[in-house]
């Protein structure tokens, strides 16, 4: 079993910034990709940011310049550091890993629960 739990979210006014963490548990050998994801109020969920277990990083255009992702391979951690937050941003974001466990020969997706983030004056 895999868990991964997301913490950070919360209320922001705009130009504001916030930062979420999601640290992976459990049966883990190994994790390539980890990234997150939002959707938005009505809409469909969205890649906001990814990161390989090298450090190599991808980002929404929506985000690009604002949003930062980071990991620590050494807590099976990953971050999104938020600033200049809009409105637009409002979502609930959620964590995303490709995960290899110790009984397994293949990566599988997990997903957290996710976090609320509201930008909102």
């Amino acid at each position: 079993q895999v868990q991964l739990v997301e913490s950070g979210g919360g209320l922001v006014q705009p130009g504001g910034s916030l930062r979420l963490s999601c640290a992976a548990s459990g049966n883990i050998f190994s994790i390539k990709a980890m990234g997150w994801y939002r959707q938005p109020p009505g809409k469909q969920r969205e890649l906001v940011a990814a990161i390989t277990a090298g450090g190599i990083t991808n980002y929404a255009d929506s985000v690009r310049g604002r949003f930062t992702i980071s990991r620590d391979n050494a807590k099976n951690t990953v971050y999104l550091q938020m600033n200049s937050l809009k409105p637009e941003d409002t979502a609930v974001y959620y964590c995303n890993a490709d995960v290899r466990e110790w009984d397994s020969t293949w990566y599988l997706d997990h997903w957290g629960q996710g976090t609320q983030v509201t930008v909102s004056s």
